[in-house]
């Protein structure tokens, strides 16, 4: 880092500067208050600070002035000066670890999995049908929805229950973990990317995935995961969401949900709906609303089965928008449905 503005400098790159300006026992006692992820994104900051400029020394001391320095002369950083001030914060074996992956050749977890969500969905599968299901799970939760279900599919299905158990339980991945398996699947990054304390997978990415491979995949998954892990179960189904589960909503969210949709799409989409969804409907409208509704799925005709999927499948994503904005509910009180 050789040019130096420290209005643009980030929290962590001013923090960095301190510390370094503190000397490295007082940095160290600072960088225990700290976990392993924050410790990382902070020394990678240090170790880019060869030699602070004494305008910057100034800057950095004013903002930190609520702070005690023991060692103000300190003004070199660098690899060398992180690695020490790692080895009195956490000792020597995990000062080398964490420089291990700050330093030249370290590999980021994001740039590996973004230049994989760039290959086909074959050539994932190439990628990584050997591998482990915490690796398969991992790489699954930084593809969309759509890629991983294509990825999925292709999977043996002697190994889907484990990696949907696995990818449902994944809800942070460590940095250490990350690259561990960056580094596994024989990918090189730019040494000079950031890493990130990943959050991915969790019963959304589940539900998200499940919901796009074949209706009898998803069911013999589900029967299986119940097995393995009866909450996680529980809690992916509570976050399925078909189009036939509408009516198990209230009035009040089926009135929001169908002041979004749009009447093409209702009307194809019920074509395709069971007499007592369509009735639940029905009392959510108008009378005049209700007949012409009626009138328009009687021109259709006997649309394709594609084409009706196509329309509940616009719908399911409103409602699922809806209740992301936290605008509706998929999982009303009991007393709510009942009165319905």
């Amino acid at each position: 880092m050789t040019e130096f503005d420290y209005g643009k400098l980030t929290r962590q790159q001013k923090l960095a500067v301190f510390l370094i300006l503190a000397g490295p026992e007082t940095a160290a006692e600072v960088l225990r208050q700290f976990d392993d992820a924050e410790i990382e994104l902070i020394c990678r900051e240090m170790s880019a600070f060869k030699v602070v400029p004494a305008e910057i020394q100034r800057l950095a001391v004013e903002e930190f002035s609520g702070l005690i320095m023991r060692s103000a002369s300190s003004a070199l950083g660098g690899i060398a000066y992180a690695q020490r001030t790692l080895a009195i914060a956490k000792g020597d074996q995990k000062a080398s670890a964490i420089v291990g992956r700050i330093g030249p050749g370290s590999a980021n977890a994001g740039d590996v999995a973004k230049d994989i969500s760039e290959m086909d969905a074959m050539q994932i599968f190439n990628l990584v049908k050997h591998e482990q299901p915490q690796t398969v799970a991992f790489l699954l939760s930084y593809l969309d929805s759509a890629k991983a279900a294509e990825v999925f599919s292709l999977l043996n299905l002697e190994v889907r229950d484990e990696i949907v158990e696995r990818l449902g339980t994944i809800e942070s991945t460590s940095l250490n973990l990350a690259n561990k398996i960056a580094r596994g699947l024989g990918k090189h990054h730019d040494a000079k990317a950031r890493p990130s304390f990943h959050r991915s997978g969790g019963v959304r990415a589940v539900a998200d995935l499940l919901n796009l491979v074949s209706k009898e995949s998803s069911k013999a998954i589900l029967t299986k995961l119940e097995e393995r892990n009866a909450s996680l179960c529980a809690a992916v189904r509570k976050k399925l969401f078909g189009f036939e589960d509408i009516n198990r909503l209230t009035p009040a969210d089926l009135q929001r949900i169908l002041r979004e949709v749009d009447s093409a799409n209702l009307t194809m989409a019920l074509k395709g709906a069971s007499e007592t969804l369509r009735n639940r409907i029905y009392t959510c409208m108008s009378k005049r609303a209700v007949e012409t509704l009626k009138d328009e799925m009687e021109m259709l005709g006997t649309p394709r089965r594609k084409e009706i999927d196509a329309a509940q499948d616009a719908v399911i994503q409103i409602v699922r928008r809806l209740e992301e904005e936290g605008q509706i509910s998929l999982d009303p009180e009991p007393a709510e449905t009942a009165s319905a």
